[in-house]
């Protein structure tokens, strides 16, 4: 029979592991904007994509930067996205009405940089005899 703290902190052989989920490689996808849910689809990648994109407005103008927000509404109209400008502290709101076209222009910064990527690394590391291996982040270039 186990003991009450045995049940309460399994062995780690036995403990549930989530596994991550395996991000979409974006850069360079220029994805359609024909119907409102593609979008609303595009718009909600763009928000989740760690790098720089490309918002075609319907006048002409084009911005390039960082998505660090979206507001999805009913319409097309209520609806936007927070960007900040490649070359600017300036945050902007675009509507969706407005989007023409979108690209994913920029390197996502957080490919290959998952959980699983770094545990692997570090017990590459450790079979090859490596000492000191820590928790340090890798640079973004």
């Amino acid at each position: 029979m186990s003991s009450t703290s045995e049940l309460q902190n399994p062995p780690i052989s036995e403990q549930e592991v989530a596994l991550g989920f395996e991000h979409e490689n974006l850069e360079g996808w220029i994805p359609p904007l024909a119907t409102q849910e593609e979008i609303c689809d595009a718009m909600e990648k763009a928000f989740d994509f760690r790098g720089d994109v490309t918002i075609t407005l319907k006048a002409g103008s084009k911005i390039e930067g960082y998505v660090f927000d979206r507001r999805s509404a009913p319409t097309l109209q209520q609806s936007c996205v927070r960007v900040i400008p490649k070359d600017s502290d300036e945050k902007m709101v675009v509507p969706y009405s407005e989007i023409a076209a979108l690209a994913f222009s920029g390197r996502d910064t957080a490919a290959g940089k998952s959980w699983e990527a770094w545990l692997r690394k570090y017990w590459e590391k450790k079979s090859a005899g490596e000492t000191n291996i820590g928790i340090e982040a890798e640079a973004l270039d």
